[in-house]
């Protein structure tokens, strides 16, 4: 009989499921599924987009005259912004591709 393969660090080779083993879905590693996480960063972005209409109002106002901190957090919004409709539009193109795939 012939010695098994040893790979280094200790780590084992590949075994095939068990016959009559169920496949469980793959889960995210911190539990969150796509759309939770979607909804998230909306709802991040929108409450930093809220923040810098805050911070203007209070600069307009006058109840405020720290226009860096005004000036960071309208940018801080404007980046997640910017970052969330790329995300769109990489989802956009992604679900196009989909559709426009032969079967």
């Amino acid at each position: 009989m012939t010695d098994p393969i040893q790979f280094p660090g200790g780590v084992s080779p590949i075994q095939p499921p068990a016959p009559g083993a169920a496949a469980k879905p793959p889960k995210a590693p911190d539990g969150k599924d796509f759309r939770s996480v979607l909804l998230n960063s909306l709802e991040e972005v929108n409450r930093l987009q809220q923040e810098a209409d805050a911070g203007v109002q209070r600069l307009l106002t006058g109840e405020t005259d720290n226009v860096a901190e005004v000036f960071a957090a309208v940018n801080k919004a404007g980046i997640a912004f910017d970052l969330l409709m790329e995300a769109r539009n990489k989802l956009t193109d992604a679900y196009q591709e989909i559709q426009q795939m032969r079967i």
